[in-house]
């Protein structure tokens, strides 16, 4: 039988929970499990550390404390933006953005809106929080060396020779 391991591509079905048991996100309620890399930092820390040498078929619970998952609230991620930065004509509290930030992707929230200032916050929607996952393995198999190249899963069939650096002489 075959374990989470480094360098394995695992499918899993997923719950996540907050702490007050509202349901954030159910894999199989949208009918679409999660297939990620194991040891290439695809999920948060806490989730890869309690799957690490579960077997198929593995079914658990976890709970990860905010450092475990999507890190403390830093305040200082919270910071006023001119309006114009948002080619939004109704701008309102709440509204969700996805925007290139210095380490890549990221979320920013609206906090408030005035004349020509918005309050931000760049912190993950859930930072801060304490979440539960319930966890279903469904496969574990070798990671291809296309995937190794990428770091992530690939369609099936994907070449190696097609993802992975070139080095012009």
């Amino acid at each position: 039988m075959s374990h989470i391991a480094p360098q394995r591509v695992v499918t899993l079905h997923y719950v996540l929970e907050a702490a007050d048991g509202q349901v954030l996100d159910d894999s199989r309620a949208r009918q679409q499990p999660l297939e990620y890399l194991h040891g290439h930092d695809n999920i948060v820390a806490g989730l890869e550390r309690a799957l690490e040498g579960q077997g198929e078929g593995a079914t658990l619970s976890v709970t990860l404390m905010p450092a475990e998952a999507y890190g403390l609230r830093d305040e200082a991620l919270v910071q006023e933006v001119a309006r114009s930065a948002f080619p939004v004509p109704d701008l309102a509290p709440g509204m969700r953005f996805q925007t290139q930030g210095d380490a890549g992707p990221q979320v920013v929230t609206v906090l408030e809106v005035g004349e020509s200032r918005v309050r931000i916050d760049t912190n993950h929607p859930l930072a801060g929080e304490p979440l539960r996952y319930r966890l279903e393995v469904l496969s574990i198999r070798e990671a291809t060396r296309a995937e190794l190249a990428k770091g992530h899963p690939l369609p099936p069939g994907t070449e190696a020779s097609s993802v992975e650096d070139r080095k012009v002489l």
